[in-house]
């Protein structure tokens, strides 16, 4: 059952314990201690739950600076490679500059290794694909996605 868990003006969290399931809807701009506090709280929760699958939409997050790009690369993303998530469905931002920064950091910081990211434009579809099986699938060894539906 999906229960929410955390919820400030940046993000609202929800976890479903069974399913082992993670939504993070962004609610918009985020200045750089907001957006650094609400990735970290986001991997909290994966940690603390186990969550191994983690649905990110992000249609309403905005640009994200270049240096919180660059503290994503070296800080975040190894801590994400740690942690029990294998596989994230993202629901694409609005905003060109977001889409971009988001691509530019996967590819920066050389894939996600074992996690699996698919981009979706629909809650349902990608929530579809986060409820499959895991084990089936390997990750695509150059960008972190195995496989993009939009």
């Amino acid at each position: 059952m999906m229960e929410l868990y955390f919820e400030n003006n940046i993000i609202r969290i929800y976890v479903d314990k069974e399913l082992h399931l993670g939504i993070g809807e962004w609610k918009g701009f985020a200045s750089s201690n907001e957006f650094r506090e609400t990735v970290l709280r986001s991997l909290e929760t994966v940690n603390k739950y186990k969550l191994t699958r983690w649905l990110a939409d992000r249609r309403n997050m905005k640009a994200i600076r270049q240096q919180d790009q660059q503290w994503t690369v070296e800080e975040f993303i190894p801590k994400l490679l740690e942690s029990p998530l294998r596989r994230m469905a993202t629901i694409v931002s609005e905003d060109l500059f977001n889409r971009m920064a988001i691509e530019n950091m996967i590819q920066r910081s050389g894939g996600l290794g074992n996690i699996v990211l698919s981009e979706f434009n629909n809650t349902n579809e990608a929530l579809k694909w986060l409820e499959q099986p895991i084990e089936q699938e390997v990750p695509h060894s150059n960008s972190g996605t195995a496989n993009t539906s939009r």
